[in-house]
């Protein structure tokens, strides 16, 4: 979740108008810190996100008595979707975790969410080393463009941002140091959609 819409869930939700200065206060940062992660849409971490329910006495996503918009997902801790150059996947062990809706773009109960861990640096600073990615699984190969996905392609799994153009799929990274990349031709029936990147979790450094 990015900053602004953290601020908009708490006016909307809780009635409480808080300002940079009053945000800033309760992260244990700068007003300008702040005004500068609002330009530039940083997401919160949970780490953050719970400095804030204490300080405001909110119960946002962790601590709920009401449990109506609490889902439990499955957590592969031990999957490594790989932000840079490719990486198999080694454990299929998993776990779970519950978390809000209130995380996950377009939710809906008829989709199915997993969690997995991002690795590498070349979707930064969109995803960061260690960032846990929320996957809507995909039951069709169609992209939207621009979206990030996570993917197969030769046997291995990558995070990426893509876009679809004629024959061709368009392969991009928001990270500038790596080059965009293109499949096209046959090898496109290769690259399997595993889902798209529908909430980021940061991790807390």
């Amino acid at each position: 979740m990015k900053l602004d819409e953290l601020l908009k869930l708490i006016t909307e939700n809780h009635n409480i108008a808080i300002n940079q200065t009053i945000l800033a206060e309760s992260l244990g940062i700068t007003r300008q810190t702040v005004s500068n992660r609002l330009k530039t849409g940083s997401e919160v971490t949970v780490s953050e996100l719970r400095k804030i329910e204490e300080y405001f006495g909110l119960s946002l996503f962790f601590n709920r008595k009401n449990n109506d918009d609490i889902i439990t997902v499955d957590y592969y801790k031990d999957v490594f979707a790989s932000c840079g150059n490719g990486s198999i996947v080694f454990s299929e062990e998993k776990t779970q975790l519950s978390l809000s809706e209130s995380l996950i773009q377009g939710f809906s109960r008829q989709k199915k969410y997993s969690i997995i861990n991002a690795s590498g640096n070349s979707m930064s600073p969109t995803i960061e080393q260690g960032d846990k990615l929320i996957v809507e699984h995909w039951v069709d190969n169609q992209i939207q463009d621009n979206k990030i996905y996570v993917f197969c392609f030769n046997n291995e799994f990558f995070v990426k941002r893509l876009s679809k153009n004629l024959d061709e799929v368009i392969i991009k990274s928001d990270n500038a140091d790596y080059r965009t990349r293109t499949i096209s031709g046959n090898t496109i029936n290769d690259l399997v959609l595993v889902g798209k990147i529908v909430g980021i979790i940061k991790s807390v450094n």
